[in-house]
């Protein structure tokens, strides 16, 4: 990790978001996302809000696991924060998705939440 994760929210957003993916937990996971929250995921289009957060991970096979690599974040203020990860998903299957994901985080209720979310799937050339 390389900035300073105690100060860093990027490190605490990934670190409860990845329990919560690691554990098949949508509700939880929903509950990372800002109400307005804009997510593009692997899927084709842009979702919006915690329903629809919560509706695509709960498609997700429960047997699917979340593996943080190198993570980079920034603030902006006291209230808005982002940055990059690492992430390579995969599961018992030998399924592999490495990604960079991309976030926006928005200080709200006490805590960070999650206010964009983008997956950019990183393919290896041939």
């Amino acid at each position: 990790m390389s900035t300073d994760a105690v100060n860093d929210p990027m490190h605490e957003v990934l670190r409860r978001w990845q329990a919560a993916f690691d554990s098949h937990q949508a509700d939880v996971m929903a509950d990372l996302f800002t109400p307005d929250a804009l997510f593009q995921g692997f899927g084709p289009e842009t979702l919006s809000g915690r329903d629809a957060v919560r509706g695509y991970y709960e498609a997700v096979p429960d047997y699917r696991r979340a593996h943080l690599g190198e993570v980079h974040g920034y603030r902006i203020g006291e209230h808005v924060a982002g940055g990059f990860a690492d992430v390579t998903f995969r599961d018992p299957t030998g399924w592999e998705a490495p990604v960079h994901l991309s976030l926006v985080l928005q200080h709200e209720g006490g805590g960070w939440r999650i206010r964009q979310y983008h997956v950019s799937r990183i393919v290896a050339d041939h």
